[in-house]
């Protein structure tokens, strides 16, 4: 092992080398399009530009995937005035429970949000609500302010030419898509609107989470404002992004490698599992997801002291959820991320445990460092144990995943006690479980 880290660590630099510049490009595109969202605010007031965008900037240098880019455009609304209308239930396995945004007929400067172009008109004629905001039309009226404001800033040559043109502004189902070239590189960015307020999310006061992460950033959190963003045509629903990305940041403050062993992952996947990005594959929320779990699952500092054993802790939460085909989501554990994702898992495992079995050839930088890669680390016992919490949810645990790690021989010294407790507990389970089958 000791010849093995080096290579980590120079993997990492490699990774940092490059983040500076990319969140150079990064930082000019993002200018470019907070220019457009300028004018669109002159033109319609109703439309704000956020500049707090730190955390995205913070997200994007964890990267090395080229997935799109939020940019959320909030509402100039009294959120808090709107009534908000449950729309029935989250749907089983799915995520958060979708809401109508009704405009009070009692509210103050709401007269704006009447508007036919943004607005149905409510049919009930005698109750609270005079209509609802539909995302839809939202959509439709920025995605033309969108326009006006491209061809108005590269007319007064606001924006560099060849940044962007009109061409590439799509409309997606919930978002409007917009290219934009910075460099070499080019970014693409999805504007959604947004409606910030007041919203209870009650997964994150979940006592399990606390352990987890910096003390009292989930009571912060849950004390901001939440960003609701289209669900359908007519409804909107929690941001659940906006949440996870203050989370990954609250795991910043630890010492560790947390965030070090995410980036990393996300350039193997980019690289190796994803072909340089060219094949369908996992995303950077994925890894995120995954990183979120293991730190719960871990919440020790001195496991996530070594850069090789922090990555590990993730590729045996993710090998675990690949061979369950269960990748649940962070804040509605019901929300399965793989289900129709349109993934080859069988494909995909088989690349993530051949890196988890011999990650070498994967972190070599240059054909220069090759060398004599160990054994594979992974055995017939690995993959059998993988499988079991797929038929018994209660091996989502600490002590099953240290089991696991102890199988790939990657653990610090100081676990090693922790490990052995855990294993006869673990086992001690195991066995009932075959008796009561």
């Amino acid at each position: 092992m000791a010849v093995q880290v080096p290579l980590w660590h120079h993997y990492l630099q490699a990774i940092r080398s490059r983040g500076a510049p990319r969140v150079q490009d990064y930082q000019r595109a993002e200018n470019v399009l907070l220019t457009l969202l300028e004018r669109v605010h002159e033109l319609d007031p109703r439309f704000l530009v956020d500049y707090s965008r730190d955390l995205e900037a913070f997200q994007f240098a964890l990267r090395s995937s080229e997935d799109p880019v939020d940019m959320e455009v909030p509402l100039w609304v009294d959120a808090e005035a709107l009534l908000v209308e449950e729309w029935g239930a989250a749907e089983a396995g799915g995520g958060p429970a979708s809401c109508r945004l009704g405009v009070s007929r009692e509210g103050a400067s709401l007269e704006q949000w009447t508007a036919e172009d943004i607005s149905s008109v409510s049919s009930e004629g005698s109750g609270k609500c005079c209509g609802h905001i539909v995302p839809s039309k939202v959509l439709l009226v920025l995605k033309d302010l969108l326009v006006a404001a491209i061809v108005h800033c590269k007319h007064q040559s606001f924006i560099t030419p060849g940044s962007l043109n009109v061409d590439s502004l799509r409309e997606g189902e919930l978002h409007l898509s917009l290219l934009v070239s910075s460099g070499w590189r080019t970014i693409r960015f999805n504007v959604v609107p947004v409606v910030r307020r007041k919203h209870r999310v009650p997964a994150l006061e979940g006592a399990q989470l606390m352990h987890g992460f910096p003390e009292g950033s989930l009571r912060r959190i849950i004390s901001q404002e939440v960003a609701l963003v289209p669900a359908s045509a007519q409804h909107w629903r929690v941001s659940t992004d906006y949440l996870l990305t203050r989370l990954l940041a609250a795991l910043g403050s630890f010492p560790g490698h947390r965030l070090d062993s995410l980036s990393i992952l996300d350039r193997v996947n980019r690289e190796s599992w994803r072909n340089g990005g060219q094949s369908p594959g996992l995303t950077f929320h994925h890894l995120k997801t995954v990183l979120l779990w293991a730190s719960v699952l871990f919440p020790e500092a001195e496991d996530w002291a070594e850069l090789q054993g922090a990555v590990y802790r993730l590729l045996v939460v993710l090998l675990c959820c690949l061979a369950t085909r269960n990748l649940p989501h962070f804040l509605y554990p019901e929300w399965n991320l793989l289900k129709d994702a349109g993934l080859d898992l069988n494909s995909l495992y088989q690349r993530v445990e051949h890196f988890a079995s011999q990650p070498e050839a994967s972190l070599r930088i240059h054909v220069t460092h090759l060398g004599r890669s160990p054994p594979p680390r992974i055995g017939h016992g690995v993959k059998a144990l993988l499988q079991l919490p797929a038929s018994n949810p209660a091996y989502w645990a600490t002590a099953y995943f240290d089991v696991l790690l102890d199988k790939f021989q990657v653990f610090n010294i100081q676990d090693k006690d922790r490990i052995l407790a855990m294993q006869s507990i673990f086992w001690k389970t195991k066995t009932l479980d075959s008796e009561e089958c």
